[in-house]
C-alpha cells in the first residue's frame, strides 16, 4: 500500500467526511475547515492544476472527478497526463476502464456506483472485484441498508455520497458499514463524532 493510500485510509477513518467541492468558493472555504479530503467536481483543464496545487500546499487530498472537467480526455494518455502532470492523489470515476488505467498510473481510484436497482448493485460489486479499486463511493448516499448489504459482500471501503444534507445521513452510512460519506454541504465539513448524533440542517 502506498502512503497517498494509507493516508486516504486514515483520514476516512479519523474524519469520516469528504468535502464535495463544486466551486472556487467552496474551495476557499474548505481550506479553513478541519477534514483534509476533497473530491473536486469543478474546474477545467486551464485551471484544475492550479487548484490541486493549492490544495496540496495546505496539506489536503484532493481526488478528481473525471466526468465532471471538461477538456481531459478519459483514456489512458488523459490520466497519464493527470498523473504527470496535474498530480493529484487520484480519480473519481463511474467507468471501471478508467479505474483500471488509473491504478496503473499510480493514482488512487475510487469508483463511482449508482444504486440504480440490484442489477446495477450486483454487475457493480462484480467489476469492483476485478479492478480492485480503493474506494467505492455509493449514490445516492441515503440507501443505509444497501450499504450494509454490499458491506457484506466486499471488503473495499466504501464511501457514500449525493442527497446527504444531515448529519444524522452521514450517522446511518456509518452505521451501515461506510467509511465516511462525501457532501457538498458546507455545514458538514467538519470532523464527524459518533457520540454527537445530532442532525444539522
Amino acid at each position: 500500500m502506498t502512503d497517498q493510500q494509507q493516508q486516504f485510509l486514515k483520514n476516512m477513518k479519523e474524519e469520516r467526511v469528504i468535502a464535495a467541492i463544486k466551486d472556487p468558493k467552496s474551495l476557499d472555504y474548505f481550506l479553513t475547515r478541519d477534514i483534509h479530503t476533497a473530491f473536486l467536481l469543478m474546474g477545467n483543464i486551464s485551471v484544475i492544476k492550479r487548484y490541486v496545487d493549492l490544495l496540496k500546499y495546505h496539506n489536503r487530498l484532493v481526488f478528481l472527478h473525471l466526468e465532471k472537467i471538461p477538456g481531459i480526455s478519459q483514456d489512458k494518455e488523459g490520466l497519464r497526463f493527470i498523473s504527470n502532470f496535474i498530480q493529484p492523489t487520484g480519480i473519481v470515476a463511474t467507468k471501471p476502464s478508467l479505474i483500471k488505467i488509473a491504478k496503473q498510473e499510480g493514482l488512487v481510484a475510487i469508483q463511482r456506483l449508482f444504486l440504480i436497482d440490484s442489477e446495477a448493485v450486483e454487475n457493480g460489486l462484480k467489476v469492483s472485484r476485478e479492478i480492485k479499486p480503493d474506494a467505492l463511493e455509493l449514490m445516492p448516499g441515503l440507501l443505509p441498508g444497501i450499504v450494509k448489504s454490499i458491506k457484506e459482500e466486499t471488503d473495499i471501503p466504501l464511501i457514500t455520497g449525493g442527497l446527504i444534507h444531515y448529519r444524522s445521513q452521514i450517522q446511518d452510512a456509518i452505521e451501515s458499514g461506510a467509511m465516511a460519506a462525501s457532501t457538498g454541504k458546507q455545514q458538514l465539513w467538519r470532523v464527524y463524532k459518533s457520540e454527537e448524533k445530532v442532525v444539522l440542517s
